[in-house]
């Protein structure tokens, strides 16, 4: 049988629905192409999902990593995690820090930087019974105590150099307020948002004394990255501390939709403790305030990075041979201050 060529006008209409159809097979396929385009990026939270990791799933939850062409996982951590490990082994692109852990790791040998700091100030605090109105006289009665085994290489060499503190007032810490509840001469170490809601709710009204606000100079919820990270893909890791300021700022504004994802990851988290958890943070500026107040969420400086050395230094917990600025790099911090 013989071929029988169509009439031009049938031709040309086949034609035209051809190429609509490819219009429209390639409009349809276009979300999914742009999906597939994001640069997926692993960050993983040090405990589990709390007010203090908002900003992180607000930028998740309000499509502002999407915007920076960004597919984040964030990973939550906890006691069994070791994101430091995590981190250098490349199972992790980004991981939530702590400045003098990462000072440690770089000592170490360990190729990790911290690139920004959403925390100008450490949420670590010490809480008492009412009856004690400073830390002064904790020292002055040597009353017991409570901290964990890491705070010997953080904030207590600074309670001993600055109030001298000794060692002889230490008890271990095991991450319960019980002993706290039952006896009135004992203080403990606490998050400000975590064990102080805790103890409330078991009817006693603590003295909480936040070591920011007496000038304990640690950054904290930082973000860190290793070294082959900023050296191969340079943007992606200015585009994640960018997209996530922005995070911070959406959701000390409107945080309903970074609890949801929090309440999710965590079934544990209540929306009354969120609630006094971004209360604090706002109360006592530890996203907003000091220099992040002029130079935006997640700023650090040269000058608070070599204060936190000169600490270090002092209560010899580093070697005097560690160039501070191995450690920490200012050079992705967002060229606009991301304000509130």
């Amino acid at each position: 049988m013989r071929y029988r060529k169509k009439p031009a006008a049938a031709a040309n209409k086949s034609t035209l629905s051809a190429v609509a159809g490819l219009l429209l097979a390639g409009i349809a396929a276009a979300p999914s192409a742009s999906a597939q385009e994001l640069d997926r990026v692993t960050f993983g939270t040090n405990w589990y999902a709390q007010a203090e990791h908002g900003g992180f799933y607000q930028a998740q939850a309000t499509g502002i990593y999407e915007k920076y062409g960004l597919n984040v996982s964030i990973q939550m951590g906890g006691p069994q995690v070791n994101g430091m490990q995590l981190l250098v082994a490349g199972r992790r692109d980004f991981s939530m820090g702590y400045p003098i852990g990462n000072i440690k790791a770089r000592e170490e040998g360990l190729p990790v930087k911290t690139v920004a700091a959403s925390f100008q100030g450490d949420p670590q605090a010490l809480i008492a019974h009412p009856n004690v109105t400073s830390i002064e006289q904790i020292k002055e009665e040597n009353l017991p105590v409570y901290i964990a085994s890491f705070a010997h290489t953080t904030f207590w060499p600074w309670l001993k150099a600055e109030y001298g503190f000794t060692d002889d007032m230490t008890r271990p810490y095991t991450f319960s307020v019980a002993p706290f509840m039952a006896d009135p001469k004992i203080v403990q170490q606490g998050y400000l948002s975590s064990e102080p809601y805790a103890i409330k709710q078991g009817g006693i009204e603590p003295s909480v004394f936040l070591l920011a606000d007496y000038g304990y100079p640690a950054y904290a919820t930082t973000i860190e990255t290793t070294d082959k990270m900023i050296e191969e893909n340079p943007d992606l890791v200015r585009r994640f501390v960018q997209a996530s300021m922005e995070g911070w700022a959406s959701y000390l504004a409107d945080p309903a939709p970074g609890n949801e994802l929090i309440k999710k990851e965590n079934p544990q988290m209540t929306d009354e403790q969120i609630a006094y958890g971004i209360e604090k943070m706002k109360e006592h500026g530890l996203v907003t305030g000091g220099d992040a107040e002029t130079g935006g969420i997640g700023v650090m400086t040269d000058e608070r990075w070599k204060a936190l050395h000169d600490f270090m230094l002092k209560a010899e917990l580093i070697s005097s041979d560690l160039d501070i600025h191995d450690a920490y790099t200012l050079e992705f911090l967002p060229e606009e201050p991301v304000l509130q």
